[in-house]
């Protein structure tokens, strides 16, 4: 299912290759690629948190008006096969650990629900989902398992709350084409939870770069985040594209697709697929993103963010060359800031004032 990207853009040959040559001082393994982080000013980077004895791989983040959480899978199978389990590990803001949490399965989806401040972690994208809620003030762990066979025939990635509904991307789908839901709502009630499909794996949707209305085949349905316009944004990962959801589970919703490119001019650039994306929301603050393969929670400041701006991390398919970049989603064009990554994936935008969580709305139905 991991489909490589299409080519990057026609004059990005130089951009790419000074970035490249801008790596040399970080070392080059045996493989030629860059070991060790290299960043793009104006941005700074450095470790929030590692990999310690009994958690590894970290990947999800999310966080609350005080606390960071980062989700560690310990190398468990993506299905929970194996008697998989997963860390969630709380930090204050300097990267200090408050708590940790154990969860049954591999976890790959990580949120505070606003309404009641309870951590919301998904586990086995790929089958046999799980939904943990843990009471972050008792430790209380609520474990609810999704109706099965589950509609689209995998598991399930990502959760977005909003005040129109609880979105859930609907991972590794069984079907080529995929007939089944890649965004689903879900609701639920003490250990029950309630399934209805949101937006179809083969849904019409608009090529922001062409105009032209496109039938979608996601089937690599990843991440998702609420943009600062209300905008549901699902990661298609393997498929290289993202798409952009107006109204989402409305009467008038509507899909846009984004396809992805990036500067190419040197090998270690081919292949790399998307995985999440952080909306800067305030003009100050910092990103936090976890590489698996270099066993690190990294954060990324800047003197200075512009409100609305995305950062996209990306990963080769063999997990061994990474990168984070801006996009730019009018063009699909992500120019990287932070290379010679390994495997980076679960982001967060923390802004430097938050307040107590609302949950967000999303804009109604045109009149």
């Amino acid at each position: 299912m991991k489909a490589r990207f299409i080519a990057g853009l026609v004059g990005a040959l130089c951009l790419g290759l000074m970035i490249v040559a801008s790596t040399a001082a970080a070392g080059k393994s045996s493989t030629g690629l860059v070991v060790g982080p290299v960043v793009t000013p104006p941005y700074a980077l450095s470790t929030f948190a590692q990999s310690e004895s009994g958690y590894s791989d970290p990947d999800s983040v999310t966080f609350n008006e005080s606390d960071i959480f980062i989700g560690y899978g310990n190398g468990g199978a993506p299905d929970g096969s194996g008697g998989a389990k997963s860390t969630i590990v709380e930090y204050d803001m300097t990267g200090t650990v408050v708590a940790t949490f154990t969860v049954v399965g591999h976890n790959d989806g990580l949120r505070i629900n606003p309404s009641d401040g309870s951590l919301w972690a998904l586990q086995n994208e790929d089958a046999n989902p799980n939904l943990v809620v843990i009471d972050l003030k008792s430790g209380k762990q609520t474990v609810a398992q999704f109706p099965e066979p589950t509609p689209h025939g995998g598991g399930y990635d990502d959760l977005v709350f909003t005040k129109g509904g609880i979105f859930v991307s609907a991972s590794n789908p069984a079907n080529n084409p995929n007939t089944g839901p890649a965004i689903i709502s879900v609701k639920l009630k003490g250990k029950t939870i309630k399934v209805e499909p949101v937006l179809a794996g083969e849904a019409q949707a608009t090529n922001v770069l062409t105009g032209d209305t496109v039938t979608l085949n996601l089937q690599d349905p990843d991440s998702m985040i609420l943009d600062p316009f209300g905008e549901l944004i699902l990661d298609s990962q393997g498929d290289g594209e993202e798409v952009v959801v107006h109204f989402p589970g409305q009467s008038c919703q509507s899909a846009f697709v984004v396809p992805l490119t990036y500067p190419t001019g040197a090998d270690t650039f081919a292949g790399l697929m998307a995985d999440d994306t952080a909306f800067a929301t305030s003009d100050a603050g910092f990103i936090i993103f976890a590489d698996k393969q270099l066993q690190t929670v990294y954060k990324i400041a800047a003197p200075y963010f512009f409100i609305g701006a995305a950062y996209t991390a990306f990963q080769d398919d063999s997990g061994t060359f990474g990168f984070v970049g801006r996009t730019d989603f009018s063009t699909g064009v992500s120019t990287p800031i932070i290379t010679g990554l390994g495997n980076p994936g679960g982001m967060a935008f923390i802004p430097s004032s938050i307040g107590k969580l609302s949950v967000p709305e999303i804009p109604k139905c045109p009149k």
